[in-house]
């Protein structure tokens, strides 16, 4: 009989909220969670694929995990997310000590399936992409120490980028209801959640036409009503869909921040029309060139990738002159790495290992500079932060102002939940210290 759950979470935002789906759903079903996987009966690893250095650790993971169950037979060993969507019944082949597999899709079926695994002691892999997203489970007071959390509007993508293996392990495009996203959103609010991030593979291409006629502003406004929720954020968004409406609806709601996550991968036409990415170097940089209309100030982040098969040294300048350009609150950059099943699998001419390395070295170390060059034009500035707790060093108060950006103060008085002011005194790469106004 199983009575604690442990849950590993690697990957992305869309992992991290399936998990909490999971802990709900597992605590319905009559489990504790347990920090230590030691004392699990049941240990489930929620993996990503998107990279191939993903897919390392998540395997050298599941290894680690599998030494418990030779010590405890008794222990449900599962495995869930893209690797499990995608490796179906080829990851008991590799790890023939697992007991499930669990596909993207397939989370809300997990109690029938724990059953007959307890009863009937047999393996099973559950990977249909076709079922649509169900309405999530709640665990009253599952978020109760939490101050942000997410909720994943839409399943799935269609752009089919030349590289990217989501479309294959996430499946279609399909959107929630807005009245189940927003019963989630209050329930959250209900319970202590002051910042929501909505999640989806293209987050601003979200669109309900089922029982009603709602896009991805339509549902910012609407959730921008709640009482008691005082920041809105999403990612990730792709440059195709970030219409005019959605650019306005940063200056129209209040509680929607000054920041976005848009990937521009790279910045050359030639290889964005061979990732199959449906846009421009120039229309890129015109779309942010709107954000920061807005506000100079809106923060900017971005994926960016080295290496795609047949970049050559003038397509890699090209990327790091959109770099300089823009100036990017901070990027996250990543040297390609061939994915099962994708297009660019199959092309020509790849680029070695050394060569990606050495360009990767090389855009870092610029973005190092811009990040810090941006940090520093905070200082001096009053900024309102939502206390997220004690930083990780310990000794001071740490939260994250409006674009996003980490915060470290000291404080005598426990403010946890709480939107503060703090005056930013000193920048770093990756994080603002400041002194905290009182009595504001």
């Amino acid at each position: 009989m199983c009575r604690f759950y442990y849950i590993a979470t690697m990957g992305c935002q869309m992992n991290e909220y399936d998990s909490d789906c999971l802990g709900q759903q597992l605590m319905n079903y009559g489990l504790a969670a347990t920090d230590n996987h030691e004392n699990a009966d049941l240990i489930i690893i929620n993996t990503c694929t998107v990279r191939a250095k993903a897919q390392q650790k998540a395997f050298s993971l599941i290894g680690r995990m599998m030494s418990i169950k030779k010590r405890k037979p008794d222990v449900i060993l599962g495995v869930m997310g893209c690797i499990a969507q995608q490796e179906g019944s080829d990851l008991l082949k590799k790890f023939p000590d697992i007991d499930l597999v669990l596909g993207t899709r397939e989370i809300g079926s997990t109690p029938q399936l724990l059953d007959r695994i307890t009863k009937g002691k047999e393996k099973i892999v559950a990977t249909d992409l076709s079922i649509k997203p169900i309405p999530r489970e709640r665990h009253d007071g599952y978020f109760r120490n939490s101050i942000k959390s997410y909720i994943s509007i839409m399943e799935g993508c269609n752009n089919f980028c030349s590289y990217c293996i989501v479309p294959y392990v996430r499946g279609r495009e399909v959107s929630r209801s807005s009245k189940e996203i927003m019963e989630e959103a209050k329930s959250l609010v209900s319970q202590g959640i002051k910042e929501i991030t909505l999640l989806g593979q293209n987050v601003n291409s979200y669109s309900f036409t089922e029982r009603e006629d709602v896009d991805f502003p339509m549902l910012l406004r609407m959730l921008s009503g709640l009482d008691g929720l005082n920041r809105i954020r999403f990612t990730t968004s792709h440059p195709k869909d970030l219409s005019d409406d959605l650019i306005s609806c940063f200056k129209e709601l209040s509680v929607l921040c000054p920041h976005i996550h848009l990937p521009f991968q790279s910045g050359s036409d030639r290889i964005l029309r061979m990732m199959n990415r449906g846009y421009s170097r120039e229309q890129y940089i015109e779309l942010i060139a709107k954000l920061r209309d807005i506000r100079p100030d809106f923060a900017i982040t971005s994926d960016v990738m080295v290496g795609f098969p047949g970049e050559s040294d003038k397509d890699f300048q090209m990327t790091i002159d959109l770099i300089k350009k823009i100036e990017f609150d901070n990027l996250f950059s990543f040297k390609y790495s061939d994915r099962k099943g994708t297009f660019s699998e199959n092309m020509d001419k790849k680029v070695d290992e050394h060569e990606k390395s050495s360009r990767l070295s090389i855009l870092q170390s610029i973005q190092k500079e811009i990040t810090l060059k941006r940090n520093i034009k905070h200082i001096g500035k009053e900024e309102e932060v939502l206390v997220e707790g004690e930083s990780k060093k310990g000794g001071q108060l740490t939260g994250r102002n409006e674009t996003n950006k980490i915060v470290n103060f000291y404080s005598d008085i426990k403010l946890t939940g709480s939107l503060v002011r703090v005056y930013i005194k000193h920048a770093f790469i990756n994080s603002l210290q400041g002194t905290l106004i009182k009595g504001h």
